[in-house]
């Protein structure tokens, strides 16, 4: 076991797969730059060493090199494309959603996409253009699978399991859970570390992991929600209030099974997100529960978001933007009174 962050743990991950498999490639900006930084975020830093001939740098031009991806997938490579800022990926679109997401079905299953695209996102100070929370935006697209990664353990697992998957796989990972050191050290980062075992593993990427157990309300959150939802779990404890915390991490599809179960018992919903309200994952996700599970909600389901405008750009005023623990903690006070 080593003791490890996201961006050193995704670092491993595409080491081992592309060892494992000689069609892993990688393709992005500045993934590969001899002595650069590995990455906006370090996370390919030093394998273009390892791998000189299978780490592609582009050039800034999302849509062609997702293009390229996306047809390099079609031919039986499997490309890993890493975008810089989740915001681009708006750039990018008319690939992921015609073409990456479609073209099995348009094929009649004759055609596989075996293809992991991934995406930083969260509000970290750089303003409107490169802070926006993008899952809203590619979760309804039918043939796409999205998975948000919360810890360590789940980075690598879940970049496994996507390599290995025969349909096109979009990952958003948070820039504050990095853990990324020296020059790409964010301020304001949360601990995402974890003990990372040495053997093989993978995490399936239809599954939500139930992160601390409790009786009296559901907190339901993902990327740095999820970590903020369990400070307030704890912060709640001591008044006697028993929350369960569940990292959804499955975007889509979303995991039913596993929300469900802690629904029947608490009877007490709040999901938190960080993007804003309307149109929100949150809302697909409280429609879902309400679907299927109406019958044991106690209260209805609470919402906890930004508000409907652009991320500013002030750190003080980012700062009230985004939810935080204490706006959870008050949300859940509220639904038990």
């Amino acid at each position: 076991m080593k003791r490890q962050g996201i961006a050193e743990a995704l670092r491993d991950a595409i080491t081992e797969e592309m060892d494992r498999d000689a069609n892993v490639i990688c393709l992005g900006e500045d993934i590969g730059v001899p002595g650069g930084w590995g990455g906006a975020f370090t996370v390919t830093l030093g394998l273009e060493k390892r791998f000189p001939d299978r780490m592609i740098d582009t050039p800034i031009a999302e849509l062609g090199f997702f293009g390229v991806a996306t047809g390099a997938a079609l031919m039986g490579l499997r490309p890993i494309a890493d975008v810089q800022y989740g915001d681009f990926l708006f750039l990018a679109s008319d690939q992921i959603i015609n073409n990456a997401a479609k073209l099995r079905y348009m094929s009649g299953g004759g055609c596989a996409v075996p293809l992991v695209m991934r995406a930083p996102i969260g509000a970290t100070g750089r303003g409107s253009q490169h802070a926006q929370s993008m899952e809203r935006y590619f979760t309804g697209v039918p043939g796409l699978k999205v998975v948000a990664v919360s810890t360590a353990y789940d980075a690598k697992g879940v970049l496994k399991a996507a390599v290995r998957d025969d349909n096109p796989v979009l990952i958003f990972e948070h820039k504050l859970l990095y853990g990324s050191k020296g020059a790409r050290a964010e301020p304001g980062a949360v601990d995402a570390t974890s003990d990372i075992p040495g053997e093989d593993y993978t995490v399936p990427l239809d599954r939500a992991a139930v992160r601390r157990p409790g009786r009296d309300v559901t907190v339901l959150g993902w990327l740095l929600m999820a970590h903020f939802a369990a400070a307030a779990a704890e912060q709640l404890a001591p008044a006697g209030i028993d929350a369960e915390v569940i990292d959804v991490r499955s975007l889509s599809p979303i995991d039913y099974e596993t929300i469900g179960e802690s629904v029947r018992k608490t009877g007490r919903v709040v999901i938190v997100e960080e993007g804003p309200r309307t149109g929100g994952v949150s809302a697909e996700i409280a429609a879902g529960i309400m679907e299927r599970f109406g019958e044991h909600l106690l209260a209805p389901v609470v919402r906890v978001a930004s508000p409907d405008v652009p991320v500013p750009f002030s750190p003080p005023l980012e700062n009230l933007y985004r939810p935080d623990p204490e706006r959870i903690v008050a949300a859940v006070r509220q639904l038990l009174t």
